[in-house]
């Protein structure tokens, strides 16, 4: 086994993304080959000096040609500018982190604690408000400060069952539902996610980058691609308000009858009338009877757009985005409060970034949280934090739980009452 010593965390340079790759694709359980197209594409997003690479000085060299002189790469990880929108619709910076892997020879020694502090510290140094990542493992990133802070849900529905009229799939707002091609999309896509964002805690920005590769403008050799269909639901004075993503398989049972299901991809929508007009549609084409809903809101409206909710079978409950707070009184004064209120937190940091005692007092005209020496209502770690943060979260379930501590009785109400949201927090998308 190596030493500690031997082991060196760094930042990698422009030529190492070839053998960074490969190292994140051993991490991976994926084939370690590397492809130019994939090599040519990773180095028009990523940016070296916040991609992190450990390498083992006292590991065998590698014999193939590479950039590290054969010094091989143990772990991976990388973090890029987003913007997370807290409740009530303000975009705070975030530092989103992704791409976490240590090869199976190399686990349990701390490398991934030494990249996680080099990184959260740099974002703390730029000002980003909060960290966030999608955990694919839980237990890890809860030592780090993350909390789960959304949820996700998908159901599968069986569409005979539900008791649509199939019929009748024009929407009920008087509007329309028009499929539209890839470059339509390009064209209002990022408006309407806009939209959605200044409406939705929880939501990520997508970039140009994200609207080219799910509409097909970049195709990259390593992902085969599919080209879907686009729904587009247009209210009665022609605005855009909702689009849905989907493909449809080719599924006939032994007597001739359809049985197609619809994946969808994506489905956002800026009203309630735009949601619901695009589920009835999509429980309206013909040979469709099973719809799979992809990633939704776990208090989405679907279920209950049904004539039969229990059509729509639950098939996933998880957690989704973690977030890691790094300044606890911009994050508390970025949101909104719809009631008024007052409450001193014990945050407790055990990586130093934002820990202390903070008095917020909040309203709905505005916040302010301020470091205090008063008395402690109540006690908690920055990761239990996260997870209210957003308002996805029961404090009061939280103290049952004893992941917060009440220092006076009825503070986790009190918190309950500032924090928690009448709509769950939801990212509709993976990073």
């Amino acid at each position: 086994m190596s030493r500690s010593e031997d082991i060196h965390v760094r930042p990698i340079t422009e030529p190492e993304i070839p053998d960074w790759t490969r190292a994140l694709h051993t991490g991976f359980l994926r084939s370690p080959h590397v492809c130019d197209d994939e090599t040519a594409d990773r180095g028009t997003y990523i940016v070296p000096s916040r991609t992190l690479a450990a390498f083992d000085t006292d590991a065998l060299p590698r014999s193939r040609p590479c950039s590290t002189g054969g010094t091989p790469m143990v772990a991976t990880f990388r973090s890029f500018p987003q913007e997370l929108t807290a409740v009530g619709g303000t975009p705070v910076p975030a530092n989103a982190i992704s791409n976490v892997s240590v090869t199976a020879t190399h686990r349990r020694r701390g490398i991934l604690s030494r990249m996680m502090a080099l990184d959260l510290a740099a974002a703390k140094e730029r000002g980003d408000v909060v960290a966030t990542l999608i955990a694919a493992e839980y237990p890890i990133y809860g030592r780090y400060g993350f909390g789960p802070a959304t949820h996700t849900a998908e159901w599968t529905i069986d569409v005979p069952r539900v008791g649509l009229d199939r019929h009748r799939p024009a929407p009920d707002d008087g509007g329309r539902i028009d499929l539209v091609d890839g470059a339509d999309v390009r064209k209002f896509g990022p408006e309407l996610h806009e939209r959605l964002r200044r409406s939705r805690s929880g939501t990520i920005t997508r970039d140009d980058r994200w609207w080219q590769v799910h509409t097909g403008a970049l195709r990259r050799d390593r992902v085969p691609w599919t080209e879907p269909f686009y729904a587009v639901h247009r209210s009665a004075s022609g605005e855009i308000e909702g689009l849905a993503t989907y493909v449809c398989d080719d599924h006939w049972g032994d007597d001739k009858r359809p049985l197609n299901t619809a994946t969808v991809q994506s489905l956002i929508a800026t009203s309630p009338a735009a949601e619901r007009a695009l589920w009835r549609y999509l429980c309206s084409i013909d040979w469709v009877t099973t719809v799979k809903t992809g990633g939704r809101a776990p208090d989405d409206l679907l279920p209950h757009l049904l004539p039969d909710p229990r059509g729509a079978r639950l098939t996933t409950y998880a957690d989704w985005l973690w977030v890691r707070i790094l300044d606890v009184v911009r994050a508390l004064e970025a949101r909104t409060y719809e009631r008024p209120g007052a409450l001193v937190l014990e945050v407790v940091d055990e990586a130093g970034l934002t820990g202390g005692r903070y008095l917020l007092q909040a309203g709905p005209d505005g916040a302010e949280c301020t470091r205090t020496d008063r008395e402690p209502q109540l006690t908690l770690a920055v990761g239990e934090l996260a997870r209210l943060w957003l308002g996805d979260e029961s404090a009061v379930r939280l103290a049952a739980l004893g992941s917060v501590r009440e220092q006076q009785e009825g503070a986790a109400s009190v918190a309950d009452a500032l924090l928690r949201t009448s709509r769950r927090p939801w990212c509709p998308d993976v990073f």
